[in-house]
Formats: C-alpha cells, structure tokens, sequence
C-alpha cells in the first residue's frame, strides 16, 4: 500500500514541485515512511511510500532503472518475482534486494507496451519514458489497485492514487456528474471509468494507458484464454491443482514485514484462507495468524440466522492463531461516516460497510498490516449452475433429474428446488428462443416475446425513488443495460461467461472502496480469490467439477479436504448479515434517517422523492426485519446526502 501521482503537459508548460508536493501532502496516510519527486519539465512523477514487503524497504520512488533511461513511480506487489528475476537480472545482487518497481521498469525494458501481461499480482504503474516521450501506466487484471486521472487534450494529464490529491491543482474543477449519481441511486454499478466528478475518470482493471504528443489511448492488455488448459485425467487431479493454485495465491500474500491477518466470517471462503494462511505462517517461523470476525450477540436473539460463532469457533480450533471480534451490533451503520466519506472519495454504496470499517479499526488496534479477505470467492470459484445447461443441452436428461435432486436434497431451499434447477438452471437456458417463447405464451407472459428490457425488481424499486423531475431518470435504464451488455453479452460459452461476470463494475468498484477504506488505518487489504492463477484454473473447469453430487462448488470443497473442519467444509447455509444495518439503523441510526427526510437536504433533493423516502420509512420502522429493500433504500440515501454535503456543500475542496 503506497501512493503515487504524476503530472504531464502536453503545453510543456513545466511542472512545480510545490503543485506535486500538494498531491503527496494529500495522500500521506498512504504511505509514511518516505516520499519523493521526479520532475523533468513537463512531467512529474510523486510517490508516497509505506513499507510492507521486506524488499519494499530498499525501494526508493520515483526511480530509474540502471540501464534505462525510463522513471516508474507504482503502487506493487508482484508475485511471480523468481520467474521474472531470472528472466531479467542478470547481476549478482540478492533477489531479496531486487525490489518489485525494478522488476517493472525492467520488464518494460524488455517488452514494452506488453509487460503487464507478464506480471502476476496487484500493481498500478506509471513509466515515464524519456527516449520516447511518452507515459505508459497498467493497472492490475482484477483491479485491486488503483488511480485516477484527469485529462484536459493540450493542456493537462494528471494521475493520483486518490481523487482527492487532484483536486489540489487549481487547474481542476471539482464538479458534481449528476450521471453517476443517477446510476447509484438504482444501485447501477456496471460501469468501470466514470466517478462521481465530472472529468475525473478511473484506469480499468486489466487496462493499459499511455499518453504522449498524439494523444490518449486506453486499452485491454490482457484476455483468458478461452480454450481449457484444465484437462485432468481424474478427479482427484483437478482437486491436487486447485488446492496447490489456491495455497500459492494465498502464500503470494503473506509477503510482508509486518503482522498479517484475515477476516474470518465462518464461510468458506474466509475460512480456507485463514486456514492456509496460518499453515504457511507456521512454516516459516512468523508470528500467528490474527483473524477478525464480526459477532452480534444482541441480534442472534432475535434471529439465530445471522449467528456464525460455531464456524468461527470451529475454525479457530482448528489452525494458530489469534481471534479478535467485533460486536458489530453495538454501533450505528452512520458511525464514522464523515471518514468513510473522506476515505472513499464517493458515495458509500454497501450497507454493511460499517462493519467492515470496524473490523479494520480492530486490526489497527492489534498492529496488523496486513489483511486478507475472502471477498467473493463465490464468484471466482463459481457455484456452478451452468453444469445444469450443460447436461440440457447434451441431452442427458437422467444426470440431470439425478443431480437436481442430489443438490436439492444437500442443499435444500428456494434456489434449489428440483423444478428451479431442471427447467430455470437447465432447459429453460438450454432450449431454442423459440421453445421459451410458446412456453412465455403458455404460461401468460407474451410481454416478454417482445424482448423489452426491465430492470430487476431490487433496482425497479430504487428507480421509483428517484425525483420524477431529475432530468436524467429517463436515460437511467438504459444506460444500465448498455452497461451491462459490454460485460455480459449473451453470446459466449460458459467460461467466457464466468470470465465476464468477474469483470462486472460492481467488483471493481467494492475492491476500490475496500482498499481506500483499509489505507486509511495503514493497512494493505490483499485478495487471494482475485489470483490471476485461480481465476483462469477456475474459468476453464468443466462444469462437472463445480457441481458435483449435488453439491456446489465441489471442487473447492473437496480440495479443503483435511485443511478444513468438516462442519465448515460442508456447510450448506450463508448467514443473513444485512440482518445488522436492519436492525442497527432504526436502534442507534433513526436520528439521522430522519434529518436526511425531514431536515433541509440541499443537493439531494435534486435526485431523491421525499415522499417516496417518508412512506418507506413508514412501512420499515413498523417492521425493520421484513422490508429489506426499504432498509437500503434508506440507509444509501443517508449515505448519499452525507456524502453530497460533505464534498459538495461545506465549501471549496
């Protein structure tokens, strides 16, 4: 975790060192323990630094290469570090002193424009490269890490970890895009580059950029394959696979110099990664794991659904470490706010976010640096669904009766009811457009022979929230289903499919937010679901191997096998966690849900129906458990008008 900035002027108008001293004076709690400028003319490049890898703390930024002439400033961590030192050095220096921006300067060197597809872990660069008189910068193929950048043709390039260091040059104009906050409020995160500002724009994960003398250019660098590389004689050898492509993205990880810890929830995403994590710990002589985990005694009461202490227990027993918790039922969700807003430089959108800011407040307290998460491990390794389609279109109606009934009676509930997996996972997605259509008429529903597209019920109902008089809402829907075209188009195979979910905005945008908001307590957020590694093993699995004897996600269950307590491992349930916002909102939040609808809300007014807020404040306060959509309704509006006020009604900056 460190920051970077950089300045470029296309005018040659020369860059000042006090312009660039502002940026970094703007992201200091990103990076304490050194910063440093390079400027030649035109161009200027910054970097806070904050050591966490033991080869970060030979790294001095901005910095040259010692047979280049280019300068990279970055925020890296790379993890195929042996492959590509041997590749590149040639020296007798120690590969423990060889630090990971000079494995990027030197893989520019080498490949040019291509290096990033070479490099395996979470990085934002930016090179600026004299001989040609161009920047070129990437940015990770999940999006882990991140900048923003502003561009102004002729005039002004300008590139921050943060949006908020930008708006310290007074060329700048910090400006609402009411676009954005348009597609917020319906819970529209699809897309990938805009931001809540007005020219502010976002680099892509998996994007390269470069500017120079003709201009802006911003592409793809890197695509799976779309043909399987995973073709295993046995069963067992995909099992061996996974769990050796899973403990090296989890390894990867742990590289640091400070204490490491991990979020732990009871699931099985957190708990495989706690799990591995400690045995990799262990190994090499560290000190134990500190896992974190949010409990709510008060709400377990009122609904033992969203009690997961057995699992957390379960795993705890099971591995070393040390367990913190945090009684996430004890605090406002709007605890805080102010920071979070701060921190995020845009609206918060999820409404257990609270919970996950408090956990990093813990992690601080116990001097972890370090901090892996599970997050959406569900999407990388994949429940498997698309097993089902694959034996509707085969024909093979017997496996498919036989492992509908299998996965009904493992798992059983309203997803996988035997007649929802057959016809809605199965031959519903299998069959001709034509069979779906007679099938529409026969059941009453010729509507959808016309192909009209309408929101899901969740964002319908936000929609109708919007302020009939916002003059953007008629162009809302469809620029949420332009979005998500680009990401989902219909036409692909199953792994193209999986790749493209996983490159859906929403993920790019909570990686974001997750990393901003753990920057903030100096601590590195690390993803190991979001290896490149995993995500292409995973992409390319038959479908067989994710559904398997009725069971989701088999393979990963059964590559836990004697890593994982078996209560854990065979889990079938989730835990209902928004029921905390629910239930926090109306007993320590009402004051300021009701300040948002019944005081002056300035800017928000603009967006948001008062009367449509005042009647789901009604139905939700008479019974908070039993109107979830009320609830988000309600707790992403208070958000969202703190957020407006802070940035855009409490003066300049």
């Amino acid at each position: 975790m460190s920051a970077l900035t950089a300045i470029y002027r296309p005018n040659k108008k020369p860059v000042e060192p006090e312009e660039m001293q502002k940026m970094l004076d703007c992201l200091k709690h990103r990076g304490t323990d050194d910063r440093g400028l390079h400027i030649e003319n035109h161009v200027g490049l910054g970097h806070r630094m904050r050591w966490v890898t033991p080869e970060s703390v030979y790294e001095k930024l901005p910095a040259s290469g010692r047979k280049s002439s280019a300068v990279v400033t970055s925020d890296a961590r790379i993890d195929n570090r042996d492959d590509l030192i041997e590749q590149l050095f040639s020296d007798s220096r120690r590969s423990a002193e060889i630090t990971d921006s000079e494995i990027i300067l030197r893989a520019y060197d080498k490949w040019g424009e291509s290096c990033a597809t070479k490099l395996l872990g979470d990085f934002v660069f930016v090179i600026w490269d004299a001989k040609l008189q161009k920047l070129f910068c990437a940015r990770d193929s999940m999006g882990v890490k991140h900048f923003y950048y502003y561009y102004k043709p002729n005039a002004l390039f300008a590139i921050a970890s943060e949006v908020k260091a930008l708006f310290c040059l007074p060329e700048i104009p910090k400006r609402l895009d009411e676009t954005y906050i348009g597609d917020i409020l319906i819970l529209n995160h699809q897309d990938k580059e805009d931001t809540p500002y007005e020219g502010i724009k976002r680099l892509p994960a998996n994007n390269a950029l470069r500017i120079d003398e003709n201009g802006l250019k911003v592409w793809q660098y890197w695509y799976p394959s779309s043909k399987s590389k995973n073709r295993f004689r046995t069963s067992d050898n995909y099992e061996e696979e996974f769990r050796a492509t899973f403990a090296e993205a989890v390894r990867c990880r742990l590289r640091s110099i400070n204490l490491t810890g991990s979020l732990l929830s009871g699931g099985l995403d957190s708990s495989s990664i706690s799990c591995v994590a400690s045995r990799h710990l262990e190994q090499a002589g560290r000190p134990p794991l500190e896992t974190f985990s949010a409990v709510f005694p008060s709400i377990a009461k009122v609904d033992p659904r969203i009690d997961e202490r057995h699992f957390i227990d379960s795993v705890v027993g099971h591995i070393r470490c040390n367990q913190n918790f945090v009684e996430a039922d004890a605090f406002s969700p709007f605890q805080d706010m102010d920071k979070l807003h701060w921190h995020a430089d845009h609206p918060i959108a999820a409404p257990n976010v609270f919970m996950d800011w408090a956990l990093f407040k813990a992690a601080k307290q116990r001097n972890v640096g370090v901090l892996l998460s599970g997050f959406d491990g569900d999407s990388t390794v994949s429940y498997g669904y698309e097993a089902f389609r694959s034996l509707a279109r085969q024909g093979r109606w017997w496996s498919l009766f036989r492992d509908a009934a299998a996965l009904n009676k493992n798992m059983p509930g309203k997803h996988h009811s035997f007649k929802k997996l057959v016809w809605n996972q199965g031959f519903a997605e299998a069959a001709p457009e034509f069979v779906r259509q007679i099938w529409r008429v026969a059941h009453g529903r010729p509507r959808e022979l016309e192909k009209v597209s309408t929101l899901p019920s969740s964002m319908k109902y936000h929609y109708e929230s919007v302020n009939p008089d916002f003059p953007g809402k008629k162009d809302l829907e469809d620029r949420y289903f332009e979005a998500l075209s680009k990401t989902h188009p219909e036409t692909v195979g199953p792994s193209e499919a999986h790749w493209n979910a996983l490159c859906s905005g929403i993920f790019a945008f909570a990686l974001e937010s997750f990393e901003k908001m753990a920057a903030g307590f100096e601590i590195d957020a690390r993803f190991p679901f979001f290896d490149r590694r995993l995500i292409e093993f995973c992409i390319s699995l038959p479908a067989d191997q994710k559904v398997r004897k009725g069971w989701t996600r088999s393979i990963f269950r059964r590559a836990m096998n004697n890593i994982l307590p078996s209560d854990v491992q065979w889990r079938t349930n989730k835990a209902n966690i928004g029921l905390s916002y629910k239930i926090n909102m109306i007993k320590y939040g009402s004051d300021q849900v009701e300040d948002t609808l019944f005081g002056s809300t300035g800017l928000l007014e603009k967006f948001i129906s008062k009367e449509t807020l005042a009647a789901a404040y009604q139905r939700y306060r008479a019974d908070p458990l039993r109107h979830g959509q009320e609830a988000l309704l309600l707790i992403s509006t208070v958000y969202l008008s703190s957020w407006l006020r802070q940035s855009f009604e409490s003066g300049p900056g």
